[in-house]
């Protein structure tokens, strides 16, 4: 498996960057898919990401070996904060410590993305979108931990894959999972 990307040292688009005040605290390497759904619109059928449903595995490299630290999907907001919307959508971006079982919640506000091969941050064209997420809402884990509970701001980079299918499918209600990779940087605000 690859390690993430040094994209920190360079310079992001303000779009996808976190405003001043928060501090990358955790990296992992996604691998997963982007789950999508056939519906019918008004040129006939095509695929939907609406909902998302992303699944993915999150990893890091420990003394080279590399070690699972998140998994991602998409589940209810148990805990909205002040920057969760009203009413919540069914579900949100979830992402739950493999190691306390914390979570936290986040969605793209105000168009916080970047097309695949705009940027250096995000050079495989033809992949799912670089974002910026702000955090709405979290939970500490059932023995009380805390590890992803302080996230202000999660920001995927350097994606690969997952991307809709390029041809609809003829058959509404069918489902495809399109596997991708990604970097996501985990935000908390300075102390």
């Amino acid at each position: 498996m690859r390690r993430p990307r040094e994209s920190r040292r360079q310079r992001l688009p303000p779009i996808i960057t976190p405003p001043a005040g928060n501090s990358a605290f955790l990296v992992g390497h996604a691998v997963g898919t982007q789950g999508y759904v056939c519906l019918p619109n008004g040129a006939g059928p095509s695929w939907t990401a609406k909902p998302s449903r992303p699944e993915a595995t999150l990893f890091t490299n420990f003394f080279g070996k590399d070690v699972q630290i998140i998994n991602h999907f998409l589940s209810p907001d148990a805990n909205p904060n002040d920057a969760a919307q009203d009413p919540l959508p069914f579900g949100s971006a979830t992402w739950q410590s493999s190691f306390d079982s914390s979570k936290v919640w986040a969605q793209v506000l105000h168009s916080n993305s970047i097309p695949a091969g705009s940027d250096p941050s995000c050079p495989n064209t033809g992949a799912i979108a670089c974002l910026l997420l702000q955090s709405i809402g979290s939970e500490q884990g059932p023995t009380g931990g805390r590890a992803l509970t302080k996230t202000t701001f999660v920001q995927r980079l350097n994606t690969k894959g997952g991307s809709a299918p390029a041809e609809a499918s003829t058959d509404v209600g069918n489902q495809t999972l399109v596997p991708y990779t990604a970097d996501y940087y985990f935000f908390r605000k300075d102390e």
